[in-house]
């Protein structure tokens, strides 16, 4: 039975079970469902319209951004149910960097009862971190969201299918050109059965892509059929 460190009673059952949730941004009273209170989650970006092919958001839904049209990705469809802005970005910046697992739970909540894209692949893989970001981080962030999501939608989680191979460099202050090249041969497939013939690739945000499409590359050669790219959020376009 897991124990609050903070009062040494059960978090499952007993007194704490009936305490109402709080909302993890303000500290108001929590309502649908979730740690969030009601003017919190309106507050959210809906990513509802958005290209057809990356999910970047638009001002109307169905059409192809610029840059796919110019350059079709290596990915077949994405998905990204919110836009990476406040307050999401706050929740995602508690998890990924401040160790705060109660926002990475929130997250995976939010996304679990967003639409599900309507052909689903028959296998998750979440984006690998190399191992020394591992021993500083403790956690991938990808992978702890994307647990709860494929037993949500009863997916297979491969978490190995794809491997990191080389440490890269933060990609947050990084360009769309430096964060290709940065990412650039930082992967591989490894498959040790059959090879699915239809992945989605999952990242906690999808900014410019780059590493979701170098994962979609490494994945595609390794002899996978169709991959798509699945976010929490997707950035805006820069400028």
């Amino acid at each position: 039975m897991a124990v609050n460190l903070k009062t040494d009673l059960p978090v499952d059952g007993g007194l704490l079970a009936w305490l109402p949730s709080r909302c993890l941004l303000c500290g108001a009273r929590g309502g649908k469902g979730f740690d969030l209170c009601v003017a919190c989650h309106a507050d959210l970006s809906r990513n509802d319209r958005c290209c057809a092919r990356c999910a970047l958001p638009m001002e109307s839904s169905g059409a192809l951004c610029g840059r796919c049209i110019r350059r079709e990705p290596p990915w077949h469809a994405a998905w990204a149910p919110f836009r990476y802005a406040y307050p999401l970005d706050r929740l995602e910046a508690r998890f990924k960097f401040g160790a705060d697992l109660a926002a990475g739970k929130l997250l995976a909540s939010l996304w679990i009862a967003s639409r599900a894209p309507g052909e689903l692949p028959d296998a998750i893989i979440p984006v690998p971190l190399h191992r020394s970001r591992m021993r500083s981080r403790g956690y991938n962030q990808a992978l702890e969201i994307a647990k709860p999501l494929a037993k949500a939608l009863r997916i297979p989680l491969w978490r190995d299918a794809l491997q990191r191979t080389r440490a890269t460099d933060a990609q947050t202050e990084l360009s769309a050109l430096q964060r290709r090249r940065n990412v650039r041969g930082a992967f591989v497939a490894k498959f040790e059965n059959e090879i699915p013939e239809h992945v989605a690739v999952l990242d906690d945000v999808f900014t410019t892509g780059a590493t979701l499409a170098e994962c979609a590359r490494v994945l595609k050669r390794a002899g996978v059929g169709r991959v798509d790219a699945w976010a929490l959020a997707r950035a805006p376009a820069r400028g």
